[in-house]
């Protein structure tokens, strides 16, 4: 007697495997063995380990104890305890991943060509790991064999991760339309306000890349062309890891840009990258292109004060587009001057938000707004760096001019104390007692510029506000998912790594919405739940710890069906 598997598929295309005892029995009609099943244990992911752990037991009752030693067995049953991973994490991403459809998107982006069907696993298993156990590609293969279960994936090669990133990126727009449009149902996500900020992320390498033609939205033109021959349509020659004005005040190493578009829950619907030298103001057109074929209707965008420029108002509102943008309150324009200088009541919005509306002429619309508790921070900085700025002057009247010189040359690297100082007629380092008493007006305060008629200010003032949930994503993309340090080089593949972890926090967030808890909690506790690997007599099994309740309020907040007793079963 021994044990079998068989196995039957459906019209779905899913294969169903049964657990039997069958008996060879020579057939002397034919002169050979048939088999026959004695007895069915019914599917192997639902099979009663319990009674085969008995039926064993019973079997072994009738051995003399040294034949079960001989056989390896580690106790009364024979089992051995071979390996333990954590399932809960990547069990919970795998089954949001295929909600969303994005692993059906990838299968058909995938049908006819090149790639193989097990590139849509490797590519959910590297957004796994950003998610899970963020490492570089080398090290995401190492963990995919020996520390976690991936379902579908067994084991992955790092060169295999590596053309899995290359074909990622090949489908990027179709696979961000798609997904988005899946998100979308699954969510009624509301996108009337889409939230776009920028970031920068720094490597720790000695030179910037070597420079090739670019167009406009910064992707490269013909490689081959040499530096001295523009291609059509290029506008500059440079590399994408290069120096430009660095958001993590790492002006000394090369950068990449990367915006990041939300919508007001917080989750993000799209990435873009472009090479470290590119500015804000432009970046927003192109987005807005971008956008504009997913058929999204009147959406309202929201950004902070770099993209306020004229010229991005007028591209904003083509179409019946609406803008909400930041105003610089220090640029010294005519409007913002006279914006703070109009008189008015403060209208309470909440505890510590506080909205006024301008009106000048028949243009925009003004908001001011007014944060107590943040006017209470500033005044707080201010104060301090006030009270630097005098020790560092204090004294410098006797100091000869050359060195005054080069104290007011350190100081003006400072922008936050170089803002109070003043230069008297003489040459004398003075605190700017007229800036100050300007900067107090401004305490807590940020001008709000919209084009949208019918949109209160309390409404104006309170979706701004959300654009924190775009730097909220970086923080996250950074600290928690590791965007930074890039392991890689290459250009195409820095993109796919961005794609990734895009992915990954979408993935991350909808989790957070969903349980109202922080992936850090979720994460820490369904890492919690394992699989074990056991190996006897009757075969290999696998089998998962038993969820905790914390674990299974997790999974029915997430419609994620508890993963079965005994995930699989192989008999020899």
């Amino acid at each position: 007697m021994f044990m079998r598997t068989s196995s039957r598929r459906n019209k779905d295309g899913s294969v169903v495997r049964y657990l039997q005892l069958a008996h060879n029995e020579w057939d002397p009609g034919t002169k050979s063995a048939k088999m026959r099943v004695l007895y069915n244990f019914g599917r192997t992911d639902q099979v009663d380990r319990a009674a085969i752990e008995r039926l064993i037991a019973s079997l072994t009752k009738t051995l003399d104890p040294d034949p079960v030693a001989a056989q390896g067995g580690d106790g009364p049953a024979g089992l051995a305890f071979e390996s333990s991973r954590p399932l809960g994490g990547a069990w919970v991403l795998d089954h949001l991943w295929s909600q969303l459809g994005i692993g059906k998107a990838m299968g058909k982006l995938l049908a006819g060509g090149r790639r193989e069907p097990v590139t849509e696993r490797v590519c959910f298993a590297l957004v796994a790991n950003r998610a899970l156990a963020p490492s570089s590609k080398l090290a995401a293969a190492s963990w995919v064999g020996a520390d976690v279960h991936i379902p579908g994936l067994p084991e992955v090669s790092d060169d295999a991760c590596y053309r899995a990133m290359d074909w990622l990126l090949s489908v990027e727009d179709t696979l961000a339309k798609t997904v988005y449009d899946n998100v979308a149902d699954l969510l009624n996500l509301e996108v009337d306000l889409l939230f776009f900020d920028t970031t920068s992320i720094y490597f720790e390498t000695e030179s910037a890349d070597e420079p090739v033609w670019r167009d406009q939205t910064g992707q490269r033109l013909d490689e081959d062309a040499g530096a001295e021959t523009a291609p059509a349509g290029a506008v500059k020659a440079t590399g994408f890891r290069t120096y430009g004005k660095s958001k993590d005040h790492r002006e000394d190493l090369p950068q990449v840009v990367i915006g990041m578009a939300v919508t007001r829950t917080g989750i993000p619907v799209r990435v873009w990258s472009w090479p470290g030298y590119t500015a804000d103001s432009a970046l927003i057109r192109q987005v807005k292109d971008d956008m504009a074929q997913w058929n999204l209707g009147k959406v309202v965008w929201v950004a902070d004060r770099g993209f306020t420029s004229a010229e991005n108002r007028r591209y904003l509102q083509r179409a019946g587009g609406g803008y909400i943008l930041g105003e610089k309150l220090r640029s010294g324009s005519a409007e913002a001057t006279a914006a703070l200088s109009r008189q008015g009541r403060y209208q309470e919005v909440t505890g510590n938000l506080r909205v006024k509306e301008v009106r000048l002429g028949d243009g925009d619309r003004f908001v001011i707004a007014h944060n107590p508790d943040q006017a209470v921070r500033d005044a707080a900085i201010r104060a301090e760096l006030v009270a630097r700025l005098q020790e560092m002057i204090a004294g410098t009247d006797k100091l000869s001019v050359t060195k005054r010189a080069q104290l007011r040359g350190a100081i003006s690297t400072k922008p936050g104390l170089n803002r109070y100082l003043r230069v008297s007629a003489g040459g004398l380092l003075r605190v700017d007692r007229a800036a100050i008493i300007a900067e107090a007006k401004l305490d807590g305060k940020y001008l709000l510029r919209t084009n949208e008629p019918t949109l209160s200010a309390e409404d104006l003032a309170l979706g701004y506000k959300q654009l924190l949930e775009v730097e909220r994503g970086w923080r996250d993309m950074k600290q928690i998912l590791n965007l930074r340090p890039v392991h890689h080089r290459l250009e195409d593949r820095i993109r796919a790594h961005v794609i990734l972890c895009w992915l990954a926090l979408l993935l991350i967030r909808i989790i957070e919405t969903t349980t109202t808890q922080t992936w850090t909690g979720v994460r820490a506790e369904m890492q919690r739940l394992h699989l074990g690997q056991f190996t006897g007599p009757a075969g290999t099994y696998r089998q998962t710890t038993t969820p905790t309740t914390a674990q299974r309020q997790i999974l029915t907040a997430l419609q994620v069906p508890t993963p079965p007793r005994i995930l699989d079963l192989t008999t020899p």
